[in-house]
């Protein structure tokens, strides 16, 4: 059978792309369909933006810091619209560079939604098919509302980036990684921010210790963190006065992504507190974005959550039809996407079947300051037979100098059995760029020891890694 193209990807996101462009560098003929903007959920509303207000936010302390170190520098004043507008002006650009990347590399690029109709072929939007000898899913996925009356009326954290104006008060819900980042991130360009989770600790499946540094770190700077809580009602302003609770019917408000400048809401928390802010933020979580493009009718397994249900090297229950990235709710990250979308060519495209690694994944919160982790944690390291936890906490020089009391964590879980190290946990500022490097160490089976032989760089945060030579517990 011939077929229009050799292979046909549904998603122009980071893994999409990167699987679309190394496919067609074989020689086959690729096409792909994007129906919003390309570069997906990391360049335009994801990571890239995320990033770029972590460093804005981050300046609020540079200049308390400057003067401590005899600088004659103002308290100054962060400009949102000057911001904003710079922003949305680089992710134009990194669309241009995705689209062009795309096109030299000879991808037919479609600015189009599509859908499976059967295991070869797809159709678009404006009712094109196009056959595939393979096709690709690599849909994203998308901010999840939690089932809780009222919650149209707040936003999500694709919002963010849309504000017109910076609100001046903001809840936000959650206790994951975009919940945390977020409260860090408007909390430094001046928003005051509440921070409610329902569970004991934010930041779950983390190192128990280095969650409770970045909590307690968050609450220093001004976060009011609440665990524990949760919405028990909201509605517009107004609405929940003289303990009268009668939140907005979901019949008056639409269930769709409401605008950045929704609110402000009236908002009564489990523990029977009644607040008024100016916009409520969801980072409950994501779902995959795996509804209406024809998986169920073709037999393709979808999960309880709507992840596209996928063996290890990223093929569905239909041969010819395969998943990566964050749709298949496996790790939900832009590299793992990437790296699974190469795993995906090197099987298909060079006859090489290779199995997706999901192993000793190093991960970073852009929390102030970051968290950065590679391995077991502690918890889970215990579960699992002896260990040693080497691990210590100061204040930082730069920081302390400056009448700071702000403090880092360096965390090593070793085997005693082995002297392994299973796991690395970093708190500290620029911990990213820190656990990258000792992901590698981890990665390659290193031991204790062969961290005890390696000298330290001085005066810095990272040397502790190699300089703790007795253990704090077993």
């Amino acid at each position: 059978m011939a077929f229009d193209c050799d292979l046909f990807v549904i998603g122009g996101g980071s893994g999409g792309v990167r699987a679309a462009r190394m496919a067609a560098a074989t020689g086959a003929s690729v096409q792909l369909a994007e129906e919003s903007r390309m570069g997906g959920t990391c360049v335009i509303r994801g990571c890239v933006p995320k990033k770029l207000m972590v460093f804005a936010s981050s300046f609020r302390e540079l200049p308390s810091q400057a003067r401590a170190y005899g600088w004659d520098i103002p308290e100054g004043h962060f400009d949102w619209q000057a911001f904003r507008s710079r922003l949305h002006t680089e992710l134009d650009r990194l669309e241009g560079v995705y689209r062009r990347l795309l096109g030299g590399s000879g991808v037919t690029i479609h600015d189009s939604r599509a859908k499976l109709v059967d295991p070869h072929e797809v159709e678009l939007a404006d009712g094109r098919r196009i056959s595939a000898k393979h096709i690709l899913i690599a849909t994203g996925g998308r901010p999840e509302r939690p089932d809780l009356p009222g919650a149209a009326l707040g936003i999500g954290s694709d919002d963010v980036f849309n504000f017109e104006k910076l609100p001046e008060r903001l809840l936000i819900v959650g206790g994951g990684f975009i919940a945390c980042e977020m409260a860090c991130i408007l909390q430094g360009l001046g928003v005051r921010v509440t921070q409610f989770y329902r569970g004991a600790q934010i930041l779950r499946g983390f190192d128990e210790e280095a969650r409770g540094l970045v909590a307690e770190a968050m609450r220093a700077s001004g976060i009011n963190l609440r665990v524990g809580t949760n919405i028990a009602a909201m509605g517009p302003k107004g609405a929940l006065e003289d303990g009268f609770d009668a939140p907005v019917s979901e019949l008056q408000l639409e269930t769709r992504r409401v605008p950045a400048t929704a609110g402000p809401c009236a908002v009564r928390s489990t523990t029977g507190e009644l607040c008024e802010v100016d916009h409520v933020l969801f980072a409950t979580g994501r779902r995959p974005n795996s509804d209406g493009i024809g998986l169920e009718e073709l037999g393709i397994g979808i999960g309880r959550r709507g992840q596209i249900e996928v063996n290890e090297y990223s093929q569905t229950a239909v041969p010819s039809v395969y998943a990566i990235g964050d749709v298949t709710d496996r790790v939900n990250l832009t590299p793992v996407a990437i790296r699974e979308g190469m795993a995906f060519v090197d099987t298909v495209f060079h006859g090489r079947p290779t199995p997706v690694d999901h192993d000793l994944i190093p991960m970073a919160v852009f929390t102030q300051p970051e968290l950065g982790s590679v391995g077991l944690t502690e918890e889970a390291a215990r579960d699992l037979g002896p260990i040693e936890v080497y691990a210590t906490s100061f204040r930082p020089m730069r920081s302390a100098f400056a009448g700071s009391e702000a403090r880092v964590l360096m965390k090593l879980i070793v085997c005693a059995d082995t002297r392994r190290v299973l796991g690395c946990h970093i708190v500290a500022p620029e911990a990213g760029e820190m656990i990258q490097l000792a992901a590698i160490a981890v990665k390659m089976g290193a031991t204790k020891e062969d961290f005890d032989r390696t000298c330290a760089v001085h005066p810095t945060m990272a040397e502790e890694l190699v300089t703790m030579r007795s253990p704090v517990r077993r």
